[in-house]
């Protein structure tokens, strides 16, 4: 057993949302117990007892729509590459980097990804993967490292026709191939969804093929009108907008993530409440490629569940809450919007996201919930409670702060430092294969 304590408890459940000196009592995979200090550390006397110092206690993070392919890129420049729209962007940059990672560069990018992740406070991830160079096994490597860093995490495979029928194929295997194997091991920190590059790089043959694969098993994880190329194409060459053109091709539905979501009109916003699939906004990414604010206000005004994002610009999910909120405040010229959706996108909806995929309930620390707890130094010189966290979240932390980072009952990170973990080693190892794929991509 585990009681973490001596600090501000922020549970996020209704019936018990603060205790300003607070501990919760972790057994198992499961939280037992939320409550005052002195109480729960006299109830559990022999538990391994881990000392919040006065810092917060709260849920950790989820991110609901990231990129582990990415990791490698960063401080990479593309000799020649100075993209002037976001067609340049993916051509340019992401889709040739994709084209290059093997397994092994794909297992390094999972486990400095995954411990980002760690040490930001994150311990869910939904990642969408892409690594054309070679596709089979690739979201098996990623869901290794991912069990044996302890994060939960959903994973789903890029489908695109964009580098020909034969590696389509490929990766509609590679996708089915893992539901299957989640069907068959129901690991309980593994999901898998279906994934989709973007309208514009599939056809309605591939869709078909995807659906028939597919067979009803899970959700899609799919781009959608990230960019205006999606619009294009599907007035274009299908003759309606891409929201219609998913539902036409049976990809919407309660299980299915619509990633960005940017140019969508009304009407397209009322088809995605009504098959209740989910939209994530990924701010920073949006306004990094220049492709728009998505209109996250009227998404919520319609009643879509929109959840939060970092689309791999980040692992730390309160620089991406307080970019969700510059954007849509500047976008809208008012001051005084979307402060409670940005923090319900983050706080709420990324928790009824991740539990239609996983079982246990996340995002709140209460008696039954999956014992994903963090702890941040964080030492207020203002009044705080549960009534303003949010905004002591906003203005006052970031990622980096978290001390103590617990997954699934696992103690992952503990006073920063990782717990069986070599950081040193996994980091040389890494640099050496990033060196090795920058010498291919600018050879």
């Amino acid at each position: 057993m585990i009681v973490i304590g001596n600090g501000r408890l922020v549970t996020r459940d209704g019936a018990n949302p603060y205790f300003e000196r607070g501990a919760l009592a972790i057994e198992g995979t499961n939280i037992k117990e939320v409550g005052e200090d002195a109480k729960i550390r006299a109830k559990y006397p022999k538990a391994e007892f881990v000392d919040a110092r006065g810092g917060v206690i709260m849920p950790a993070f989820i991110n609901a729509h990231s990129h582990i392919y990415s990791a490698l890129a960063r401080g990479l420049a593309m000799r020649g590459h100075s993209p002037t729209n976001f067609f340049e962007v993916l051509d340019g940059m992401w889709w040739k980097i994709d084209r290059h990672l093997t397994i092994e560069d794909t297992r390094r990018s999972a486990y400095q990804t995954y411990i980002d992740c760690i040490k930001t406070g994150c311990t869910t991830l939904f990642d969408h993967h892409a690594s054309y160079a070679q596709i089979e096994g690739s979201l098996f490597a990623i869901k290794d490292v991912a069990k044996e860093l302890g994060v939960r995490t959903c994973l789903c495979y890029e489908v695109s026709d964009r580098d020909g029928k034969i590696k389509r194929d490929a990766a509609i295997k590679e996708n089915g191939d893992f539901i299957s194997w989640c069907g068959k091991q129901k690991d309980p920190m593994v999901a898998a969804m279906f994934g989709g590059h973007a309208l514009f790089t599939m056809s309605d043959a591939t869709f078909e093929k995807c659906v028939r694969e597919n067979a009803g098993r899970t959700g899609f994880h799919i781009h959608v009108a990230e960019g205006m190329n999606d619009v294009y194409d599907s007035l274009r060459n299908h003759g309606t907008r891409s929201v219609n053109r998913l539902l036409h091709n049976g990809i919407l539905g309660e299980k299915t993530i619509l990633g960005h979501c940017i140019h969508v009109n009304p009407a397209e916003m009322d088809i995605i409440r009504e098959t209740g699939s989910m939209v994530v906004n990924n701010p920073e990414s949006n306004m990094g490629n220049a492709v728009g604010c998505s209109p996250v206000l009227q998404m919520f005004e319609k009643g879509v569940l929109v959840g939060l994002g970092t689309d791999a610009y980040t692992f730390d999910m309160t620089e991406s809450l307080k970019a969700a909120l510059a954007i849509q405040r500047h976008n809208a010229c008012l001051p005084n919007v979307a402060w409670g959706e940005v923090t319900a996108m983050l706080f709420e909806n990324n928790a009824k996201i991740a539990a239609r995929y996983f079982d246990s309930p996340l995002g709140v620390l209460k008696p039954g919930a999956a014992a994903d707890v963090v702890v941040m130094d964080y030492k207020p010189y203002t009044p705080f409670s549960h009534e303003n966290v949010d905004g002591h979240i906003l203005f006052g932390m970031t990622g980096r702060q978290c001390e103590t980072t617990v997954c699934n009952g696992r103690i992952l990170m503990k006073d920063r430092v990782l717990v069986g973990v070599d950081e040193e080693e996994v980091n040389a190892k890494t640099l050496e294969t990033a060196k090795a794929l920058w010498a291919r991509l600018n050879g």
